[in-house]
């Protein structure tokens, strides 16, 4: 009979080595994904909760923390009508600069994405705007549209224009239009790539069976090219919203600090919510840190308000499929055991109408089987 204790099993000793590799193992890929973490967590996360405590405060620039005032911030921001103006400059300069800039960049990518020669270096060209510094741009688009410039002196000479010295300064829609025309030579490029990448991903064959069919060009445009990339287009249009409702550096330096002093006009023509923001907490007529930190938490909810807009735009827009339909368990059974008795039901009249066969084949496949020609069978049958 075996003894009913087990011998004790010898104790394995784990070296310092094989410590180490499950360690390895263990904490390596937290190690490596660690410094996005890091910076986020210094860099966003941060200044984040930090501006929610500024905003919250009475905090200037040179005294620094004040008393707490809660929400006093924030009201006192919505009761400037300054902030108002500068939230219609910003969603005006977005519009001059957004709607153009996407039909130029879908035109653009349209042309790049034809067989043309040297296309990596037209495809190259037209991201040169894009590593141009936004600062030059401004400087150079202002001495373009200054009253000495490229383009004011020869519309004055044609009869336009000739109300003011310095139109695109001192009309506050025509500033909108000049520093539209910025972001659009900056980005138009940019996102003409993506909106290329996305076309060069259509599969060919709906080109080629929408030749066949006698489609234009231009029909073919329409009716294969932006069905086929409407995901990649929502996503440009969501990234350009997020982009152009932050425009600081061109209306920052669009007068070169001349007639608005770098904020955005002598009457605020051009003034953006960033630069409102920048103004209020870093300018030199103010030092009200606590309310631009409340005009940031504002804008963001504005600017999150846009983005959901285009989320939902491109889950309703983007999608292909149609609605779901839920079919329950007893439907589906019903259905299957109506596709078996079909099948059943045409199995027995093809049974039925098979013909059955005769003794003449019968006898023709024996005398086969036997090497006995089938006519001699034949007339042996006939004497019996």
């Amino acid at each position: 009979m075996a003894s009913s204790s087990a011998a004790p099993r010898a104790t394995r000793r784990v070296g310092w080595g094989q410590r180490m590799s499950r360690w390895d193992i263990k904490l390596s890929p937290y190690l490596y994904i660690s410094p996005f973490f890091v910076l986020f967590a210094v860099f966003g996360a941060f200044p984040l909760l930090f501006n929610v405590v500024v905003a919250a405060h009475d905090w200037h620039r040179r005294a620094g923390m004040g008393d707490f005032v809660g929400l006093d911030n924030f009201t006192w921001v919505l009761r400037q009508p300054l902030f108002w103006r500068s939230l219609e400059n910003t969603f005006s300069i977005f519009l001059w600069g957004g709607i153009p800039q996407l039909v130029l960049a879908l035109f653009i990518a349209a042309v790049l994405d034809q067989n043309l020669r040297a296309r990596t270096f037209w495809r190259m060209s037209v991201l040169l705007p894009f590593v141009v510094m936004p600062v030059a741009t401004a400087m150079i688009f202002g001495q373009v549209f200054g009253q000495f410039g490229l383009l004011v002196p020869n519309l004055q000479e044609m009869g336009l224009l000739t109300h003011v010295d310095s139109p695109f300064f001192q009309d506050r829609l025509l500033s909108h239009v000049a520093i539209g025309s910025m972001v659009v030579f900056r980005w138009t490029g940019y996102n003409a790539l993506i909106l290329l990448a996305a076309m060069q991903a259509v599969p060919r064959e709906l080109y080629e069976a929408s030749t066949v069919d006698g489609a234009s060009r231009v029909r073919q445009f329409f009716s294969v090219t932006l069905p086929s990339i409407r995901p990649t287009m929502i996503f440009v249009v969501l990234t350009m919203t997020i982009g152009g409702l932050q425009v600081f550096d061109e209306a920052r330096m669009y007068d070169g600090g001349g007639t608005g002093g770098g904020h955005g006009g002598a009457d605020h023509q051009w003034t953006t919510v960033v630069l409102y923001l920048y103004d209020l907490g870093f300018g030199d007529w103010q030092d009200r840190l606590g309310q631009a930190a409340a005009v940031g938490w504002i804008f963001a909810v504005v600017i999150g308000f846009f983005s959901l807009v285009n989320f939902l735009l491109t889950r309703s827009i983007s999608s292909s499929r149609g609605p779901r339909v839920r079919i329950s368990k007893k439907t589906t059974d019903a259905v299957i055991a109506r596709a078996r008795a079909a099948a059943e039901e045409s199995r027995r009249q093809a049974a039925a109408t098979a013909e059955p066969p005769t003794a003449t084949s019968g006898a023709d496949d024996d005398a086969g089987a036997a090497g006995v020609p089938r006519a001699d069978v034949t007339k042996e049958g006939a004497r019996r």
